[in-house]
C-alpha cells in the first residue's frame, strides 16, 4: 500500500554554522550551504572548490567575489541562514587571504588571467576532440565563472585576448550545458547516443521550422553588449523553442519536454523498422503519438459538442493559396501540437491533478497558433501575429491564477478538520471544465470570472472575518457528507435485493411447510409479492439520499441534473403510493406462481391492477437486463454523444464526462456473472437453511406466550407477541445475513483462485527437486521466453539447429550466471554454492552441454565407483549404465574433454602434447572398437582420481613463491602420467617409449617429460574458471540437493525458472520494447543506516547489526567471506557492513539497488542481441575492451539509456542538503553517494528559496532535477512552481507529481520506497511491457498492469510472517481473481506498471485531495476504470516489498488502511463505480474495497447486538419466562443452531482460506497445513482478531467523524519493547474500552443469564466472544518484545503513573502528559457536525441499560418494581460523584496549605461512609454480591455521563464543569490501566513466560541469540562494575 513518501508540511531547519562546516570537508561544504535566497553564489563556490588544489589562489578569488556577491544580494542578512554563512565565509577568507599567494604571477589580476588562458588552452582547446560532453559542460561552467570573477574584480585588466576566449565560450557554452539523457548540442566529440538513426531522426522533425514565422524578442543587454547596438535575437532552434517565444513558458520546461517528446518519438518509431534506411520519422509515428496524446482532449470536445482546435484541413486550404509553400506538413504542425500539450502539462503543476482545465488551456492556445499560422502571417515578410511573451509568462498568466484558487480552497479544509462540504477539492474545481460554464472564462482568462472570484477570503491567525461576503461556492456534482448512507446510495442494488430476497425468504419460511416449494401456494405467492412494494419504498429512500445529499452541489448543476433528481423522487413516491394500494386491493383475488403465469397468456385482460402496477414498475428494469445481456449496445449508448441517445439515456444515469462506457466484453461479462450466481445461490440457500428456518419456529411460539411478570419496571407491558424479544433473537441473524456474503467471497475465491493459478502454471516448479528434474528444459522455456527471435530458429537442418541451440544455451548462461552472481552478491549464496550453480561461460571446445555443477554433482565419484566395481568385459553394458544418467553421461564425457584441454593448454613441450594426443587416440579408439574395458584397467581409476584432486587443488592454491608452485604441479602431473600409463593402460608404456617427431633428443629419459609447464595460466581467469568446475566435478561427492541453502535463494530460483514455462508474451529486441521509466516517491525516510545506528544497543543490550545477525546467520556468513580481503580497510569494511544491513531493512538503498537491476538487465539483453558468437561464448562483459568493443559497450549503454530511467523523487532532498540535523545531512549525503553509484539515477526534489522582489524577500518554489557529476549533484532541470506545490493535496501523490515530468517512455512503474527487485525477474521486464500492446479481445489495451509481490519481511518475527502470509494472499490470489474474472482489480501502492501516456493526460498515477484521496493510489485505479481504462494482472513477474513488522506498526498501518478505506466510502469515485457497474460487477467491487471494512465492522458489531439483546432479556425476566414455557422446548435445538452459527462468523476463520490455497498452491498443501497449524500455535487468530477490531474502530470513526490522517508507521527493525503507556495510549478507544465493555457484557449475561445452562453449545456460543476480549485486551502485550519480563513491568508501571499524573497544556505532546492525551483522543469530536454529536449521545445511553436492569436484582431492592428504585440509584449515584468532587476540591484546596483541615475532611467522610454502609447492610439488608452487582451497575453509567460530558464540551467547559469531567476521566484510565495491566504483573513473575513469549515473537536463533546477549550484556555490566 502506500508508504510514507509524502510530504508532511517540513518546516526549514537552519543553516550550518562555522563549526558545523569545519567538521566536514570544507573543501566542498560551503558551496551546498549557500542559502536559498543567495542561490546564484553556489556556482561560484563549487568552481572555487573545483580549482582549489590547482590554484589555491584563484579559488580565494572566486569565494571573495562570491562574498561581495552575497553582500550585495542581501546587505542587512535579513535572510534565512545569511548572516551565519557570511560570518563563515569571513572567517574563511581571512584565513585564506594570509596562507594563499599568487603562483603563476606577482598580483591577483594577473595571476586570475592567466590561470584563466592555461585553463581554456587546456580543457577548452586540447579536451573539444577527447572529453566526454559532461567533462565539458563543467569546463565551460569554470571558464564562466572565471571569466565573470575577473571582469568583477579587476574591470580594468581584462585585454583582447581574454575578451576573445570568453566570447568564443559563450557562443559555445549552450552546446555543453548539462543533459539528462541526451547531450543535445554536444561539439566535436558525438556520444553514440546521437548516433541512433531514431534519435537522429527524432530530432531532425523537432528541428522542422523552416515554414513558420520567426517571432523576435528583446536580448537583455549584458557587459559585451553596446546598448546603442543591441540587436534582436531570433529564438527558432526548433518547434519547441518556436512554441516558448510564442507563449512564455520556462527554458527548463522547455528543455526538459524536447527531451521527453524526441525521446518519445524516437522509441514509437524505431518499433519494427528497418535500421539500415533510416532516415526520417514515419507519418504513423506522429500519428499515433498523436491519437493517444489527445485521446481525451477530442473526447471532451465531443462532450461539450464543441469543434476540436485540431485542425489539419487549414492547412491543405492555406497551400492550396499558395500562403504555405509546398514543404508545410502535416506532420509539422502535429508536432507543433504534441509540442504544444507537454509544454503545458510540463508546467502545469498542481493543476495536472485537474485533466480537462488541461484540455481547456489547449484548447484556447491552439487556437492563437491558428492565429498565429493562418492569419497573420505574411509570406514575403516573414513578420509574425501580435507580440511574443517573456519567460515565464504562462506560469504567471495562466498556471498561477488557477494555482491560487486550488490554494485558497485547500486553505478552506483546515488541516483536514473542515467538512468536506465546505472546500472544494481537486475533482470539484476540475469538474467545473465538465460544462460549457468553463467557456465563461473566456481567453486570455478573466480574472473576475465566477471561477477565480471567492466568497470568502483566507484571514490570517491574527485576523478574524467580520462578516462572509457572500455565499460559498457550491461543490460540483458530488458531494462528499459524512454518513453511512453513502453506503446504501452508491450500491443500492445490492442492499435492495437482498432486502428483498429476505423477505421473499421470510416469507416462504413463516408458511406452514417452511419449505421453497410454498411459493407455488396462491397464498405465499401473493404475500412474496409484497416484495415490491418494500422495492418502491427502497428507490423512494435511494431518491431521497439523492436530495439530500447532493443539495450542496445543487448550484452547480444542470437543470436537466436537477429535474432529474425531482423527477425520480416524484416518480417513487407515486409508486410508493399505488404499489400498496393496488395491492390491498388485490388480496382478495389470490392466485399461485403457476396461475398467474398462465392466466397472463389467455386471460391478461382479467388481471388486477397490481399485476399490471408490478409490470409497468418494472419495465426500467426489463430494459437494464436487456442492455446487461448486450454489453456492446449499452458501452456504445454510453459513450454517445448524440442528444437524442442522450435524452433515452438521461434517466437511467446522469450523464457525465467519465463513467461511461465501463462494460465488459461477452466472455468477460459471462464469467463473472457465473460466479457470482453460484456464489448467490450458495448464500441465499445457506441463510434460508441455516439462518432464517430455524429460527422462525421458535419465533412464533415466543409471539405466543404472554408474558405477566418482569424482573425490573416495564414501561411497555403490553406491547404485542413480545416484539423486543423477536428484535433480541432476530437481529443478530440478520445483520450476519447482510455480512455472510463476504465468507462466501472468500470461499468462492480462493476456490476459483486456486483453479485460475492452477492452469496459469504456478508452484509447478517449487523446491528444488523440481527444479533439478526440469532444468534440461529450463534452456529453451528461456530462448522461448526472454530471447526475442527464438521462433525464426524453427525448421532449420540439424547441424544448424545444433548450432543455434548452442548458441541459445549460451545466452541462457550469460543471464543465468548473472542471476547467480547477483545472488552472491547480495551474500545469499556462498562461494561454493556460487561456482555449484554457474553454468560456463564458453563451451565451444566441450561436444556436450556443460550443466551447472550443482546437477553433475557425486555423478563422477558414481560413475568411477561404477566403473571400478564392474566386473564384466562388455564395454556396452558399463556404458548403457552410464547413459542411463543423462547428467551422468554428460560430466563424464565433460570431464574427459576438460581435462584433455587443460593439460593441452598447461604443457608447453610440443612432445608432451604429443603423448597427451596419443593417449586421447586410444581412447577413442578403444571406444569405437568396443575394447575399452581390455585396454583400459578400471582398478587403477580411483588412485587416478586421488592424484587429478591434488593436481587440481595445487593448480587452485594461491602461492606466494610461483616457482615451488610449478614444481607440486610437475611433480603431480608426472605422477598422473605414470598412473595413466603404468596402472591403467595395458599398453601404456609403448606411448612413452616410442619416439616422436616432436621430441630435440631421443635419448631424453622418461622422468624428463612433462617439466615444462606454463604455470602463469593459473592466475588467468578463463583458464582457472575451467579448473574450478573440473574440480568441484570431481570432488564433490555428495548430492548437492541442498544447494542453495538459503530459503530466499531457492524461492528466487524456483520462481524464476517456473516463471519461464508461464504465459508470457514473447521478448522483443530490446530495440523494439516499449520504453519505460520507474518513479519512487521518497521524504524522510533511511536511506543507509549509519555505523552508530547499526551498533547502537537498547536496553537489552540487542543492536540492530547483532540482530540480523542472528536472524540472517547464513547470509552474514556468506557477507563474512565475501569480504575477508585483508586489503579492505576497517573504513571500507564498516560501509560494506551498513550496506549488508541496509539491503535487509526497507531503505532507500536497497529499493534503488533493485530497480537499477533494470538497466543492469537490459544492457545483458542488448548485448546477447547484438554481440557476436564469439563475444557471447566469451562471456559478457568482455575482460579486454578494445577500440571495438568499447563501441559496443557505448552502443548498448545508449540503448539502454533511451528505454530506461529512474527518478527518486526526494522532496525534502534541497532542505536536507542545507539542514544542520544529523540524520537529515546523513540523508542528503547518502542519496548523493546513491547518485554517484548509480550515474543514471536521477533525483527530484522541490527547492524553496528566497528572492527579493521589489526590495521584499519572497519565498519561490521549484521542481528541480539533479543527477550525479564528479563529486557532488548537477542541476539538470529547474522549473517555477505558481506555489509550495505539497500544501494543496496529500503528501505523497504530490510528491509524486511534481517529479512525473522527468520520467521518460510511453510505461511508468510507480515503486514505493520500502520495494526491492531482483536481476531474474528484472530480465522479464520487456515481456511485460508488451501487454500493453499485445492484442486482445476488442481490441482493448491495459491502461495499468498489474504485478505480484514478495513480501521479503516474512523472517523478522512472527507478527512480521503473519502479515506476510496475509499480503501474499491478497497480492497473489487476490489479486488474480480481481482481475480475472471478476474485472475489479484496481491500484493498490504496488509496483503496478501504468500506461504513462494515457495516465498522464488523465490526471496522473494517483489523487491528490486532502484527506478523502488519503489512500491515494486506489484513486488512479478508480480514475482509469472510470475512464475507460483496463486493468490486468500478472503473475509471471514479481517485485519485493516490505511490510510493517511490528505490533503497533502494523496496528498504524491498519488504521490508515481503515481510514483510507471509510474516506473511499464517502468518495464520488465509489458512488460513480458503484452505480455505473452493473450488478455482479457492483458486487465484486463492493466486496473487495469498501464492503470488506464495514463487513468487520458488522462482524464486531453482531457481537454488540447478540449480547445487548441477552442483556435485555436477563435483566427484564423475559428469557426465564420463555425458558420455562413448555412450548418452547421443542423449538430450543434449533434455536441454540442458529445461534452457533453466527459465533462461527464471528470467528471469522473462513478468511484464512486465500492464505491456505495460495501457499498450497505454490508450496504445496503439506506445506500449508503445516504452515496453518505453526501460525495457529503461534497465536495469529489472536493477531488477526486483533486487528479486526482496528478496521472496525476506525472504518466507523472515519465515516462518522472523520479524523483520518496520515499515520507514519515507520520500518524498521522492531527489537525494542513498547511501554505500557505507549499501548495504552494506541489502543485504548479501539480495543481496551470495547474489550471492558464487552467484558462486563459477558460477565452480566454469566450471572443472570440462564440459558443453554448444561447445553454443549453454550460454551461455544460464548467462546468466540470470550476469545475477542481477550485478543483486544492482551493481544498488544502478547506481541510486544519482553513483555513479560519483570524489570520491565516495574518500568513500566512508573512510567504509566509519571504519564497520568503529568499536566497537560499548550505544546506538552500526549506522549509527555495523559491530559494532553485526552485532549488529542477527542478531536475528531471538536471538528464533527451535528448528526456525529448527537449519535455519540445516543450511543452513549446503551451504558445506562447495566444500571436500570441490575438496580432490580439487588437484595436491598426487595423485588420491588417501581421506578422509585431507579431514581434512588441515581440518587446514590449523584451522592458517589458528589463525594469523589469534595475529594477532589479539597485536596486541590486544603491539600498543600491546609493538611489538617484536608485530614479532618477526609476522616469525616470515611466516618460517613461507615455509618451509611452501616445502616444499608443492619436496616437494608445490603449484601456483599449487591456491592459487587452495583460496581457493574454503575460504572457503565459513569462512562456514559463521561461520553456525554465529551459530546457537550462546550456547554460543560461554560458552566464550569469541564474539570470535574476530566478528574471523572482521569480515574476512569486509572481503573482501565490498572484492570489491564495487573495480569502483566501476575505473569511477569514467573520467568518461563517471557522466554515462552520470545521464542513466539522471534525464530529459534534469535531466541537463543537474546538469551545469549543477556549473559553477555550482564557479564559487561559486572566488569565495569
Amino acid at each position: 500500500m502506500a508508504s510514507s513518501s509524502g510530504s508532511r508540511n517540513p518546516t526549514m531547519t537552519r543553516s550550518l554554522t562555522i563549526a558545523d562546516a569545519q567538521n566536514e570537508d570544507s573543501s566542498s561544504v560551503d558551496s551546498e550551504l549557500v542559502p536559498s535566497s543567495l542561490a546564484a553564489i553556489a556556482p561560484v563556490l563549487r568552481v572555487a572548490n573545483a580549482v582549489q588544489k590547482e590554484n589555491p589562489r584563484v579559488a580565494y578569488l572566486c569565494r571573495f567575489h562570491a562574498f561581495e556577491t552575497a553582500h550585495r544580494m542581501d546587505q542587512t542578512s535579513t535572510g534565512r541562514g545569511v548572516r551565519q554563512f557570511k560570518t563563515y565565509m569571513l572567517h574563511r577568507l581571512e584565513m585564506e587571504g594570509e596562507q594563499t599567494k599568487p603562483e603563476l604571477a606577482n598580483n591577483d589580476a594577473r595571476e586570475i588571467r592567466k590561470y584563466y588562458l592555461d585553463f581554456c588552452e587546456t580543457n577548452i582547446k586540447q579536451g573539444e576532440n577527447t572529453k566526454h560532453p559532461e567533462e565539458m559542460a563543467k569546463v565551460y561552467q569554470i571558464a564562466t565563472v572565471l571569466y565573470d570573477v575577473m571582469t568583477t574584480l579587476f574591470p580594468l585588466k581584462v585585454d583582447n585576448e581574454t575578451q576573445r576566449h570568453a566570447k568564443e565560450i559563450e557562443r559555445k557554452r549552450e552546446q555543453y550545458e548539462h543533459y539528462n539523457i541526451l547531450p543535445l548540442y554536444a561539439g566535436m566529440v558525438k556520444p553514440a547516443i546521437m548516433k541512433l538513426p531514431e534519435i537522429e531522426a527524432a530530432i531532425g522533425a523537432i528541428r522542422n521550422v523552416d515554414n513558420l514565422p520567426m517571432p523576435r524578442i528583446q536580448s537583455a543587454p549584458t557587459i559585451n553588449d553596446n546598448i546603442d547596438m543591441q540587436e534582436e535575437r531570433i529564438i527558432k532552434s526548433d518547434m519547441l523553442d518556436w512554441l516558448s517565444s510564442v507563449f512564455g513558458f520556462q527554458k527548463g520546461n522547455v528543455a526538459n519536454q524536447r527531451e521527453h517528446l524526441i525521446l518519445l518519438l524516437a522509441n514509437i518509431d524505431v518499433r519494427n523498422k528497418d535500421l539500415k534506411n533510416y532516415h526520417q520519422l514515419d507519418s504513423g509515428t506522429v500519428e499515433h503519438l498523436m491519437d493517444r496524446i489527445f485521446k481525451n482532449y477530442r473526447s471532451w470536445c465531443n462532450y461539450l459538442h464543441r469543434k476540436s482546435n485540431l485542425k489539419f484541413y487549414l492547412l491543405y486550404f492555406f497551400t492550396l493559396l499558395s500562403r504555405f509553400p509546398p514543404g508545410s506538413d502535416r506532420q509539422q504542425l502535429q508536432l507543433l501540437y504534441i509540442g504544444l500539450y507537454l509544454l503545458i502539462w510540463g508546467e502545469a503543476s498542481n493543476v495536472r491533478f485537474m485533466p480537462e482545465c488541461i484540455c481547456y488551456i489547449f484548447h484556447n492556445m491552439a487556437t492563437e497558433i491558428h492565429g498565429i499560422l493562418y492569419s497573420n502571417v505574411h509570406r514575403v515578410s516573414g513578420d509574425v501575429y501580435g507580440t511574443t511573451h517573456g519567460e515565464e509568462s504562462f506560469l504567471r498568466n495562466v498556471i498561477s491564477p488557477i494555482y491560487q484558487v486550488l490554494y485558497k480552497e485547500a486553505k478552506r479544509n483546515k488541516g483536514g478538520k473542515a467538512s468536506h462540504s465546505a472546500w472544494r477539492n481537486y475533482d470539484d474545481l476540475n469538474e467545473y471544465f465538465w460544462s460549457d460554464k468553463c467557456f465563461r472564462l473566456k481567453w486570455p482568462m478573466d480574472g473576475k470570472a465566477d471561477f477565480f472570484v471567492h466568497s470568502d477570503e483566507i484571514k490570517s491567525a491574527h485576523e478574524r472575518p467580520k462578516s462572509a461576503a457572500g455565499k460559498r461556492k457550491p461543490k460540483t456534482n458530488f458531494v462528499e457528507v459524512r454518513t453511512f448512507w453513502h453506503l446504501y446510495r452508491s450500491f443500492d442494488r445490492m442492499w435492495i435485493f437482498l432486502i428483498l430476497t429476505f423477505q421473499a425468504m421470510l416469507i416462504i419460511a413463516w408458511s406452514s411447510s417452511g419449505s421453497p416449494t410454498a411459493i407455488f401456494d396462491k397464498d405465499v405467492f401473493e404475500n412474496v409479492l409484497s416484495i415490491f412494494i418494500t422495492s418502491a419504498f427502497l428507490n423512494l429512500l435511494q431518491a431521497t439520499l439523492d436530495i439530500i445529499l447532493s443539495l450542496n452541489a445543487w448550484r452547480s448543476l444542470k437543470f436537466t441534473q436537477v429535474l432529474r433528481y425531482l423527477l425520480k423522487f416524484a416518480v417513487a413516491v407515486v409508486w410508493a403510493v399505488v404499489l400498496p394500494i393496488g395491492y390491498s386491493s388485490s388480496v382478495q383475488n389470490r392466485t399461485g406462481l403457476v396461475r398467474f403465469f398462465s392466466n397472463w397468456a389467455g386471460g391478461w385482460r382479467d388481471q388486477s391492477f397490481y399485476n399490471y402496477a408490478v409490470a409497468i414498475y418494472l419495465i426500467p428494469n426489463i430494459f437494464a437486463a436487456l442492455l446487461f445481456l448486450l454489453p456492446p449496445l449499452r458501452r456504445t449508448m454510453e459513450r454517445s454523444n448524440l442528444r437524442i441517445i442522450v435524452l433515452v439515456m438521461w434517466w437511467a444515469q446522469p450523464k457525465l464526462f467519465i463513467g461511461r462506457g465501463m462494460h465488459e466484453d461477452m466472455v468477460s461479462l459471462l464469467k463473472y456473472t457465473l460466479f457470482w450466481i453460484l456464489l448467490l445461490v450458495s448464500k441465499l440457500a445457506f441463510s434460508y437453511y441455516v439462518e432464517i428456518l430455524p429460527l422462525v419456529g421458535p419465533t412464533k411460539v415466543i409471539m405466543g406466550i404472554k408474558v405477566h411478570v418482569y424482573e425490573w419496571h416495564e414501561f411497555f407491558p403490553n406491547l404485542p407477541h413480545n416484539i423486543g424479544v423477536v428484535i433480541a433473537i432476530w437481529a443478530p441473524s440478520v445483520l450476519v445475513y447482510f455480512m455472510d456474503a463476504q465468507i462466501w467471497y472468500a470461499i468462492f475465491s480462493t476456490i476459483f483462485g486456486g483453479i485460475h493459478g492452477a492452469f496459469s502454471h504456478l508452484g509447478e516448479i517449487r523446491t528444488l527437486g523440481m527444479l533439478r528434474s526440469r532444468f534440461e528444459a529450463v534452456p529453451a522455456a528461456f530462448s522461448d521466453r526472454l530471447l526475442p527471435s527464438s521462433k525464426e530458429e524453427f525448421g532449420r537442418i540439424d547441424s544448424e539447429a545444433d548450432s543455434s541451440e548452442r548458441k541459445h544455451i549460451a545466452k541462457f548462461s550469460q543471464a543465468w550466471n548473472g542471476f547467480i552472481h547477483s545472488m552472491r552478491i547480495e551474500d545469499l549464496i556462498s562461494h561454493r554454492e556460487r561456482d555449484l550453480l554457474l553454468v560456463p561461460s564458453s563451451s565451444s571446445d566441450i561436444p556436450v552441454i556443460q550443466w551447472p555443477p550443482f546437477l553433475l554433482a557425486s555423478k563422477i565419484p558414481i560413475a568411477l565407483d561404477m566403473a571400478k566395481d564392474f566386473k564384466g568385459t562388455d564395454d556396452a553394458e558399463l556404458f548403457s549404465r552410464i547413459k542411463t544418467d543423462d547428467y551422468m553421461q554428460s560430466a563424464v564425457i565433460e570431464c574427459y574433454q576438460t581435462l584433455r584441454c587443460i593439460l593441452e593448454e598447461l604443457l608447453r613441450d610440443p612432445g608432451d602434447k604429443a603423448i597427451i594426443d596419443q593417449i586421447c587416440r586410444e581412447v577413442s579408439m578403444s571406444i569405437r572398437t568396443q575394447k575399452f574395458l581390455t585396454e583400459f584397467r578400471m582398478s587403477g581409476m580411483p588412485l587416478l582420481s586421488d592424484k587429478l584432486e591434488k593436481f587440481l587443488n595445487l593448480l587452485l592454491e594461491d602461492f606466494e613463491n610461483r616457482v615451488m608452485q610449478e614444481s607440486q604441479v610437475i611433480n603431480v602431473l608426472q605422477d598422473i602420467m605414470e598412473i595413466i600409463t603404468q596402472d591403467v593402460m595395458t599398453h601404456g608404456h609403448a606411448i612413452l617409449e616410442n619416439p616422436s617427431p616432436h621430441m630435440d633428443n631421443q635419448s631424453d629419459k622418461k622422468e624428463q617429460k612433462f617439466e615444462k609447464i606454463n604455470i602463469h595460466l593459473a592466475y588467468d581467469k578463463s583458464w582457472r574458471e575451467k579448473v574450478v568446475r573440473l574440480h568441484l566435478l570431481f570432488t564433490v561427492k555428495e548430492s548437492a540437493i541442498n544447494v542453495p541453502m538459503n530459503l530466499e535463494a531457492r524461492r528466487r530460483m524456483t520462481f524464476f525458472t517456473n516463471s519461464l514455462f508461464m504465459r508470457m508474451p514473447y521478448a522483443p529486441k530490446v530495440r523494439n520494447m516499449l520504453s519505460f521509466s520507474v518513479l519512487t516517491p521518497y521524504y524522510k525516510e533511511d536511506v543507509l543506516y549509519s555505523d552508530d545506528e547499526l551498533r547502537r544497543e537498547n536496553e537489552d543490550g540487542i543492536s540492530i547489526l547483532f540482530y540480523l545477525q542472528k536472524i540472517y546467520p547464513d547470509e552474514w556468513t556468506n557477507f563474512q567471506e565475501r569480504t575477508n580481503d585483508p586489503k579492505l580497510t576497517d573504513k571500507k569494511r564498516n560501509e560494506l557492513i551498513c550496506q549488508w544491513v541496509s539491503y535487509r531493512g526497507q531503505t532507500l538503498s536497497r529499493t534503488v539497488r533493485g530497480m537499477m537491476y533494470y538497466r543492469q538487465a537490459l544492457e545483458l539483453q542488448c548485448f546477447l542481441e547484438d554481440a557476436g558468437d564469439r563475444a557471447i561464448f566469451g562471456g559478457y562483459p568482455p575482460i579486454d575492451i578494445n577500440n571495438v568493443e568499447k563501441k559496443v559497450v557505448d552502443h548498448l549503454h545508449a540503448v539502454v539509456n533511451i528505454k530506461f530511467t529512474y527518478v527518486v523523487s526526494c522532496q525534502v532532498y534541497g532542505a536536507q542538503k542545507k539542514s544542520s540535523d544529523t540524520r537529515d545531512r546523513s540523508c542528503y549525503n547518502n542519496i548523493l553517494n546513491l547518485m554517484l553509484t548509480y550515474p543514471s539515477l536521477r533525483v527530484a526534489y522541490i527547492d524553496e528559496r528566497d528572492e527579493t522582489v521589489n526590495g521584499k524577500s519572497e519565498k519561490f518554489y521549484y521542481s528541480v532535477l539533479v543527477k550525479g557529476g564528479d563529486k557532488l549533484d548537477e542541476e539538470v532541470y529547474r522549473i517555477k512552481l505558481p506555489g509550495p506545490p505539497t500544501e494543496i493535496g496529500e503528501g505523497k501523490p504530490e510528491n509524486q507529481n511534481h517529479a512525473i515530468i522527468f520520467t521518460r517512455g510511453e510505461a511508468l512503474q510507480t515503486i514505493d520506497m520500502n520495494q526491492d527487485n531482483y536481476l531474474e525477474e528484472a530480465f522479464k521486464m520487456r515481456n511485460v511491457l508488451e501487454e500493453f500492446v499485445k492484442r486482445r479481445r476488442k481490441q482493448r489495451k491495459p491502461t495499468i498492469l498489474g504485478l505480484r509481490e514478495h513480501i521479503f519481511t516474512g523472517s523478522v518475527s512472527s507478527l512480521a510472517w503473519f502479515m506476510s502470509n496475509q499480503e501474499t494472499s491478497f497480492v497473489t490470489i487476490g489479486q488474480r481473481i480481481l482481475a480475472n474474472p471478476l474485472r475489479v482489480r484496481f491500484h493498490y501502492g504496488h509496483p503496478d506498471i501504468f500506461d504513462r501516456i494515457f495516465h498522464l493526460t488523465r490526471g496522473g498515477i494517483s489523487k491528490a485531495s486532502k484527506i478523502i484521496n488519503l489512500s491515494e493510489d486506489i484513486f488512479s485505479g478508480f480514475n482509469s476504470i472510470l475512464r475507460q481504462g483496463y486493468i490486468t494482472h500478472h503473475e509471471y513477474i514479481q517485485v519485493g516489498k516490505g511490510r510493517d513488522v511490528g505490533m503497533n506498526q502494523i496496528s498504524l498501518f491498519e488504521a490508515k488502511v481503515a481510514n483510507g478505506n471509510g474516506e473511499q466510502t464517502l468518495s464520488r469515485d465509489v458512488y460513480r463505480l458503484g452505480r455505473r457497474f452493473d450488478f455482479y460487477r457492483m458486487l465484486s467491487f463492493y466486496f473487495t474495497t469498501v464492503g470488506f471494512y464495514f463487513s468487520s465492522m458488522i462482524t464486531v458489531l453482531t457481537v454488540y447486538v447478540f449480547l445487548y439483546g441477552r442483556l435485555y432479556m436477563v435483566l427484564s425476566g423475559l428469557e426465564r419466562v420463555i425458558l420455562d414455557d413448555p412450548n418452547i422446548h421443542l423449538s430450543k435445538a434449533a434455536l441454540e443452531e442458529a445461534l452457533a452459527t453466527q459465533s462461527v462468523f464471528q470467528l471469522g476463520l473462513l478468511l484464512v482460506l486465500p492464505m491456505v490455497m495460495e501457499i498450497g498452491l505454490e508450496r504445496g498443501f503439506r506445506t500449508a497445513l503445516g504452515h496453518f497449524i505453526i501460525m495457529q500455535l503461534q497465536l495469529a487468530s489472536v493477531f488477526f482478531t486483533f486487528q479486526l477490531g482496528t478496521k472496525a474502530h476506525y472504518f466507523g470513526r472515519t465515516i462518522l467523524h472523520g479524523g483520518s490522517k496520515y499515520r507514519a508507521t515507520g520500518r524498521g527493525f522492531v527489537v525494542f519493547h513498547a511501554k505500557f503507556a505507549d499501548n495504552y495510549r494506541l489502543y485504548s478507544r479501539s480495543h481496551f474500552v470495547k474489550g471492558l465493555e464487552l467484558f462486563i457484557l459477558l460477565i452480566v449475561y454469566e450471572v443472570y443469564g440462564e440459558s443453554y445452562r448444561g447445553s454443549k453449545l453454550y460454551f461455544f456460543v460464548t467462546f468466540s466472544m470470550w476469545f475477542l476480549v481477550a485478543s483486544w485486551l492482551f493481544a498488544p502485550f502478547v506481541f510486544n518484545p519482553s513483555g513479560f519480563e519483570w524489570q520491565k513491568t516495574v518500568d513500566d508501571w512508573t512510567d504509566w503513573k509519571r504519564w497520568m499524573g503529568n499536566r497537560g497544556g499548550i505544546g506538552i505532546p500526549p506522549e509527555k502528559s495523559w491530559e494532553s492525551w485526552w485532549d488529542g483522543e477527542q478531536e475528531h469530536l471538536k471538528h464533527t457536525n451535528i448528526r456525529g454529536r448527537v449519535l455519540e449521545i445516543v450511543l452513549a445511553f446503551r451504558f445506562l441499560l447495566y444500571q436500570y436492569g441490575i438496580v432490580y436484582h439487588l437484595n436491598i431492592s426487595h423485588h420491588i418494581k417501581s421506578f422509585l428504585v431507579y431514581g434512588l440509584s441515581w440518587v446514590v449515584m449523584a451522592t458517589v460523584l458528589v463525594v469523589l468532587k469534595m475529594v477532589s476540591m479539597g485536596r486541590r484546596r486544603f491539600g498543600t496549605d491546609f493538611q489538617l483541615m484536608f485530614r479532618i475532611l477526609k476522616g469525616l467522610l470515611f466516618l460517613g461512609f461507615v455509618s451509611v454502609m452501616t445502616v444499608l447492610f443492619v436496616v437494608c439488608a445490603l449484601t456483599i454480591s449487591d456491592l459487587f452487582a452495583a460496581v457493574l451497575a454503575f460504572m457503565p453509567t459513569g462512562w456514559a455521563l463521561l461520553l456525554i460530558g465529551q459530546a457537550f464540551r462546550p456547554l460543560f467547559s461554560r458552566i464550569g464543569l469541564w474539570e470535574s469531567i476530566k478528574e471523572l476521566g482521569r480515574a476512569y484510565e486509572y481503573i482501565m490501566g490498572l484492570i489491564i495491566f495487573m495480569p502483566i504483573v501476575i505473569l511477569s513473575w514467573f520467568p518461563f513466560v517471557s522466554e515462552f513469549q520470545t521464542r513466539l515473537l522471534f525464530n529459534q536463533a534469535f531466541s537463543r541469540g537474546l538469551q545469549i546477549s543477556k549473559i553477555l550484556f550482564g557479564r559487561k555490566d559486572a566488569v565495569s562494575s
